[in-house]
C-alpha cells in the first residue's frame, strides 16, 4: 500500500479542481475582510452551496461557526479558515470513524462477500477492479463475481479488470441469471477458500422497480448460500452528479441496506463538496474515494487526508485558538 505521503499527493492531486474552486474562494473571502462579520459568514454560506455541500449541511457547518464565534471569541478573518476546516472534519465523523477505512478484513467470516451496486455510467466496473487490486495488495486471496449479465461487454470489461488486478472472476453467457452468477461465485469462493468475493451487478434494467427487485433477489440468493452474507453492501456514487447522489444512496439503501459508499471521479469535479453532504445527511460511511484512472488511484477514505487535501495544508495542523 502506499505511503501517506503518496496517498496525501495523489489525494491533492485528485481534489485539484474542487480545491482550486472552493479553497480558492475561501482564501479569497479571508483577504477581503477584517473581521468575521454577518457579511462574511453570508458569502461563505455561498460558496459551500456552490460546492455542492448542500443547504442542511452548509446550515450545519455555519451554526456551529457562528457559535464558536461568540462562545471562543474568534474575531480575526484569518481565523474563520482555520475554524472552517475544524468543522468540516466534524462532518465527516461518521459512527466514530476517526481514521482511514481499514482495508484489513475481520478475521472472520470467509469468504468476506461484498456485494457492489449503483446505476450505470458511475464507474462501477472499473471500480471492483481497483477494489480488487487493494485486497490482493494487502495480501488476500480475491475473486469477482461478474453478476452483471445485462450490460453489453460487462463481463469483457471486469474479466480486463480483473485480469489488471490480479484476481479470478467467475462469469457467465450475457442473459444469465445475475443471482445465479453470485450464488456461483459465492460457492466457488467457499471451495476455494478465498478471503473476499466481491459481487459486480447491473446498474439499470428495463425500470429502477426491476433493478432494485433484481438487487433485492441476489442479496436473498447470497444469504441463503452462507447465512450474513453479503456483509457489506457497497454503492458506487459518481461525484459529478452532486446533490443527485444523495437521491441514488436513498433508494439503494432502501432496497439493500448500503452500509458504505465509494465516492468515484472527484478528479473530474469542482464540487467534491457532496461528500460532506453524503456523511451529514445520511450518516453511511464514505469507505473508498477515486481519484484518477490509474489502478491504485481507489484510495480508502480518510477523513483527515481529505480535509487536509481540501485545505492544502500540512496533516499535523491544529486549529489556532485566539
Amino acid at each position: 500500500m502506499m505511503m501517506f505521503s503518496e496517498t496525501l499527493k495523489k489525494l491533492k492531486s485528485g481534489l485539484a479542481k474542487t480545491r482550486d474552486t472552493f479553497f480558492g474562494k475561501v482564501t479569497q473571502l479571508v483577504s477581503s475582510k477584517t473581521v468575521i462579520d454577518d457579511e462574511m459568514l453570508d458569502r461563505l454560506e455561498e460558496i459551500l452551496i456552490s460546492s455542492d455541500v448542500g443547504v442542511e449541511t452548509t446550515m450545519v457547518i455555519l451554526d456551529n461557526i457562528k457559535r464558536r464565534v461568540k462562545e471562543e471569541h474568534y474575531q480575526s478573518s484569518d481565523q474563520l479558515t482555520v475554524l472552517l476546516k475544524d468543522e468540516i472534519a466534524k462532518v465527516l465523523h461518521v459512527n466514530g470513524e476517526q481514521g482511514p477505512t481499514d482495508i484489513r478484513l475481520p478475521d472472520k467470516p470467509r469468504p468476506y462477500v461484498m456485494m457492489i451496486v449503483g446505476v450505470n455510467g458511475v464507474g462501477k466496473t472499473t471500480t471492483i477492479g481497483k477494489l480488487a487490486h487493494n485486497y490482493r495488495l494487502a495480501g488476500y486471496k480475491v475473486l469477482v463475481g461478474a453478476a452483471d449479465t445485462f450490460r453489453a461487454a460487462a463481463n469483457e470489461q471486469l474479466e480486463i479488470w480483473a485480469r489488471r488486478a490480479g484476481v479470478e472472476i467467475i462469469q457467465q453467457s450475457r442473459g444469465s441469471d445475475p443471482a445465479a452468477v453470485a450464488f456461483d461465485s459465492l460457492s466457488s469462493g467457499i471451495a476455494k477458500k478465498s478471503d473476499i468475493v466481491l459481487i459486480d451487478t447491473a446498474g439499470r434494467l428495463h425500470t429502477r422497480v426491476n433493478l432494485m427487485e433484481e438487487l433485492k433477489k441476489i442479496r436473498r440468493v447470497l444469504e441463503k448460500r452462507m447465512p450474513g452474507a453479503p456483509h457489506e453492501v457497497l454503492l458506487v456514487l459518481d461525484a459529478t452528479t452532486g446533490q443527485n447522489a444523495l437521491q441514488q444512496v436513498r433508494q439503494f439503501t432502501s432496497a439493500v441496506n448500503v452500509t458504505g459508499l465509494i465516492v468515484t471521479k472527484l478528479d473530474g469535479t469542482a464540487k467534491g463538496g457532496i461528500v460532506l453532504a453524503i456523511s451529514n445527511e445520511l450518516k453511511i460511511p464514505v469507505k473508498f474515494v477515486g481519484v484518477g484512472e490509474q489502478i491504485d488511484d481507489l484510495q480508502p477514505f480518510d477523513r483527515k487526508a481529505f480535509v487536509d487535501a481540501l485545505f492544502e495544508r500540512s496533516p499535523d495542523e491544529g486549529l489556532e485558538r485566539p
